[in-house]
Order: structure tokens, then sequence, then C-alpha cells
């Protein structure tokens, strides 16, 4: 039996395929960068074809590269950016509108509307999510209602609706999967995380036809065959989450009270909850971390929405740097910001603020403000909001963490890191590997077609590169965040 496994990874700024060996090892890969266009303020839609044809170009690069047929890869495994929504026609599978990314705002006044008739509590109680723009439902209601005749059509049953997994899985397989999985269909505001459904009553206080919705599965599971034209051969498709779950299982989070942050486009910190859900009373969410032969594990979770987004902020809109690698340079340069603090409120704030009215700002700027202390400061804003995170977390769980695990395209980053580990007050661990979303992913599928024969298996892959321990004074971080807080109060529309 073949033991290759190929990850896709389709993030939100890009789209990678990774080639894994059995022990977790990158044997190849490839990428290509996705474009996202801002047609109004705070709309971010891409193109769903953009999205298919980068995918199925990665993945034949990936192979080429290593000269690898189909017929030595034993399944793949599919990590996708979450909440981005595609409508599509069911018989020519063409979209209706371009992809609606999960950043997108443009749903903030209809979630503020539907709050106003008391959606709130059943959303939190059936979805473990809060009434929010961020998720996929409130996207499909502004597909129906502004599309041409969409509803009408997606009444009669000839529109499917689906997350990018669930599209890329239409189209891998010549349309003949309409499915996703549980930790996705966790992220669209519709899924009841206790019943493992579809909600009726979510469906109809959205007004959302069922008719269009895919059928939910677990993270390792059968979801068809790659047609053979496609990458040369038919290969078994077994395996799929979303990114921020994908890399739960990357990380090895299998053990309840163990945690995770990813630093991509956004930042989201994940801690599994093990069989109980929490809801939080600090806004976060309760989610699926995954959902494994029947059996469903929770996580408690915290989103940020602009992380390394930030650093291709300064590098491509203000062209203060030429790449994101040069920021640890910049950072290393200043002892300090002299008290300037960036808050990226690009399309709003996350967690634990959830204000999609909130746009980014610059404060504390003096002559004397260089283009280091920016730079620094962008750095110091993901550490920062990733602490926001954190103490809400031990809030929600009661517990004290000692360990985070990170990962993610910033985690390269080992002043970041530094930072981290200090406002945090944890030891931060990174892996061997830091494309954890694809790891899992390819660890997902692998369950499913025996190379691993449970989660035991994967763990005992798992292995640190770096760690990097807290050495900043009790004082100097007080006064650090302190200030923090009191920028963030200076974005925020709306009281927390």
């Amino acid at each position: 039996m073949p033991h290759y496994l190929l990850a896709i990874d389709q993030g939100t700024t890009n789209s990678r395929a990774i080639i894994y060996s059995e022990k977790g090892e990158l044997l190849s890969q490839h990428e290509v960068l996705l474009q996202q266009f801002f047609p109004e303020s705070g709309w971010v839609e891409q193109y769903p074809e953009e999205i298919w044809e980068n995918t199925l170009i990665c993945c034949r690069n990936a192979m080429k590269k290593i000269h690898l047929t189909a017929n030595q890869i034993a399944a793949i495994g599919i990590s996708n950016q979450r909440e981005t929504t595609i409508i599509w026609d069911r018989k020519t599978g063409k979209p209706i509108y371009p992809a609606i990314v999960w950043q997108d705002r443009r749903t903030a006044a209809l979630c503020r509307q539907l709050s106003d008739v008391s959606i709130n509590k059943q959303v939190q109680e059936k979805t473990g999510l809060l009434l929010d723009p961020y998720f996929s439902a409130t996207k499909i209601m502004w597909l129906l209602e502004n599309v041409p005749q969409a509803r009408e059509r997606a009444e009669k049953g000839d529109l499917a609706f689906g997350t990018v997994d669930t599209f890329l899985l239409w189209r891998l397989t010549g349309g003949k999967m309409h499915a996703t999985d549980a930790t996705n269909a966790s992220r669209t505001m519709l899924f009841n995380i206790h019943t493992q459904e579809w909600d009726a009553d979510l469906l109809k206080a959205f007004h959302i036809p069922a008719a269009i919705l895919p059928k939910v599965t677990d993270n390792s599971a059968d979801f068809g065959k790659v047609d053979k034209e496609l990458l040369g051969g038919e290969i078994p498709i077994a395996g799929m989450a979303g990114d921020q779950q994908a890399a739960t299982v990357g990380q090895a989070c299998f053990t309840s009270g163990m945690i995770k942050s990813t630093y991509g486009t956004g930042c989201f910190m994940l801690l599994n909850t093990g069989s109980r859900a929490i809801t939080s009373t600090n806004q976060l969410l309760a989610t699926i971390a995954y959902r494994l032969q029947g059996k469903v594990v929770y996580g408690l979770e915290g989103s940020i929405f602009s992380a390394g987004v930030v650093i291709k902020w300064l590098r491509d809109n203000l062209k203060l740097i030429k790449t994101a690698g040069e920021t640890e340079a910049f950072a290393r340069k200043v002892s300090n910001t002299e008290g300037v603090y960036l808050v990226p409120g690009f399309t709003g704030l996350g967690a634990p603020y959830w204000d999609p009215d909130a746009r980014g700002a610059i404060l504390g700027l003096t002559r004397n403000s260089s283009i280091e202390h920016i730079v620094r400061a962008a750095l110091e804003s993901v550490c920062y909001q990733t602490k926001d995170l954190l103490q809400a977390m031990q809030k929600d769980s009661k517990t004290d963490f000692k360990v985070l695990r990170v990962d993610g395209g910033m985690v390269a980053n080992n002043w970041l890191l530094q930072f981290l580990a200090d406002i945090l007050n944890v030891e931060v661990q990174r892996p061997v590997c830091i494309e954890t979303s694809a790891l899992g992913a390819a660890f997902l599928a692998g369950l499913q077609v025996g190379i691993y024969s449970s989660t035991d298996d994967i763990s005992k892959l798992w292995q640190a590169s770096a760690s990097f321990m807290p050495a900043l004074s009790i004082e100097n971080r007080d006064e650090l965040y302190s200030g923090w807080q009191k920028a963030v109060t200076r974005v925020l529309t709306k009281s927390i």
C-alpha cells in the first residue's frame, strides 16, 4: 500500500498542496497566491474559480516535484479557510457570485437586526457561536436575497451551498460528492453541535432552505475519489477539517486541556475541552475540535481577524517593508515601541470584542516614531490579541495554562515568539512542521485509510523544534498590556 499523503491546504491568502511521508515529513510542496477583492468598505471577496484552479495547479506541481503518480498516493486530506461562503449551480457547477470571505462584514447590520428579535441565545445554545457576520449563515442570507433568482432556485433544489472544503470536494469528484465535515459545519451558525444535525429552527430563523446544504460526515471518512482526469488517476479523499481544527490535529492536541494557536492571515486559539462543550461567558466560541468514528471532541475557540494580514498590509499597502521576513530585524532595532500601539481592526475586531464596525488605528505616534516602531507595534498587536484570548479562555475553562503550541507562517519569527511568551507568561512551543493545518489534514486522511491506527500514533510523531520561556517582569508585562487595552477602547464602537 502506498504511504504518501497529499494535503490540500486552501487558505485565505494562498492555496497550497503538501506531500507528506507516513512519518509526517514534508517531502514536497507548491503554493500559489490567491487574490482578494474589497468592493466596498468591510467587504472581502474571492473568485471560486481561482480557488479551484490554483488548488489543482498546486496538487499537480507538488506531485511533479518528486515524480509521484496518483497510484503512489494513499489518500488526500483537505484543510480550508472556514466560514467563506460559496453557492453554485448543481447542474453547471458555476458559482452564482464570488466567494464571500470569512473576514467580510457586509451583514453587520443584518446581524444587529436579527439580534433585536432575540436569536442570540438560540444561536449560542445550539451552535456554540455568537451572532456575527463572521459565520456563514448571514452570508448565505445575503446571497439568496441579493443575487437575482437565487432564492427561487435554491428552494427548487437547483443550487448548492458549501464552504471552501465542500466546493473543492464537489469539483475534485466531478460533482459526485456534496459533503462537508462536522468541524466546517459547526462554523456555519446552522449546525447544532449537540445533536450533530442541521438545525431546523435556525434554518427557519435565517430563511435558508435545507435543500442547499451538504451532507455532514466525520473528519476521517470516505469522501469519494478524485476524478482520474484531474491528477492522473483516482485517489481517495479521506480527510477533511476546517483549518484551525486541522491544525489542532496536526499539533496532536488530543487531550482535554491542550491548547494551540495558529498564526496565519488571522490568529486562532483552540482549546481541547474533551466531551464537554463549554458555553462561554467571555465572548469565546464553543466548537467541534474533531469528530472521529462518530465521537465528538469539543473545543473552545477565540478568533482574531488580523494577524499575518497586518504584516501583509505593512508590505503591500504602506510599503514599509519588502518582505515579511524583515519584520524580525526591524523589531530588534528598537528596544520598545516608545508608546506606539497598532490596533488592526481592518475588518472589525473578533474575540473577545466582537465589534464588526471597529476599524484600525495607530496610536501614540510622536515626531520620534519610526518605521521600526510601527513594525514592532504590528508584531506586538498579534501578541496582545493572543493575551486577550488566553485570559478569556482561562476564565471560561478555569484552567491556568503553562504551555501553548503555536504554528502558522508567522511563527518562523523568533522575536515574535519570545515576545509572545513574555506577554502571556507561558512556555511557547514551536513544532518541527509549522504548517500544521496541512499536516492535520494528512493525518486525518491517514487515519481513514489505515496508515495510522489511532490518534496515539499521531501524537508520537509530534516534535518541538524550539521552546520560548517568559523573561519579562510582571511590572513591564502589566504596563505594556494596560497600554494595549487603552488603545483598543479608542477604536471600539460598542461596549463589551
